[in-house]
C-alpha cells in the first residue's frame, strides 16, 4: 500500500482501495453462502454414510463416487472449496478431496454446457471429457499415497 501509495499518489491509492473494498463487498455474500451451503451439507448427510462411501476405507469405488459428486455438483469455487471441507470434517479422506474437486474442475457439467458447446460446439466437448474422465480417479489415488507415505500429513482441527 505504502509503495502504491508513495509511486502513484493518493488519488491513485483511494482508486484501488475503493475497487478492494468493492471487490470484497461482493464477494462476501457468495463466501457466506458457500459456507452456509458446508454447514447444511454436514447437517443434511450422516456422518457415518460419508465416512463409508468416501473414506479411508472406502477404496477405488470412494474416489469414482466422489469424482461422480465433483462432476454433478453446479456453483463455483465459492460454493465447492466449502463444501470439499464440510466432507473432511464428516469422514473423507483426502484421495476422495481430491478426486471431488478434480472431477468439478475438469470435467463439471455445468461449464460444459454453459461456456464450451456454445464456442466449442459437441465435438470438441465429448472429447475433452473422455480425456479428462480417469484424471481425477489418478490424482485420488495420488493423493492418498501422498498422505500413507507421509509426504503430506493432515492436520486435524
Amino acid at each position: 500500500m505504502a509503495v502504491v501509495y508513495w509511486r502513484d499518489g493518493a488519488d491513485h491509492f483511494v482508486a484501488i482501495l475503493g475497487g478492494d473494498v468493492s471487490l470484497f463487498a461482493g464477494m462476501l455474500p457468495k463466501v457466506l453462502a458457500g459456507c452456509l451451503i458446508a454447514a447444511f451439507v454436514t447437517m443434511i448427510l450422516p456422518r457415518e454414510l460419508v465416512a463409508r462411501w468416501v473414506g479411508h476405507e472406502s477404496g477405488v469405488i470412494g474416489l469414482l463416487v466422489a469424482a461422480v459428486f465433483g462432476f454433478i455438483l453446479p456453483g463455483g469455487p465459492i460454493t465447492i472449496y466449502p463444501v470439499a471441507g464440510a466432507f473432511i470434517a464428516m469422514g473423507a479422506d483426502a484421495g476422495a478431496i481430491v478426486s471431488f474437486i478434480t472431477a468439478w474442475t475438469l470435467i463439471g457439467y455445468t461449464r460444459a454446457l454453459v461456456w464450451e458447446l456454445p464456442f466449442f460446439g459437441p465435438h470438441f466437448v465429448i472429447w475433452r471429457i473422455l480425456e479428462a474422465v480417469p484424471l481425477p480417479l489418478i490424482a485420488g489415488l495420488l493423493a492418498r499415497i501422498a498422505v500413507k507415505t507421509g509426504l503430506v500429513r493432515l492436520s486435524k482441527q
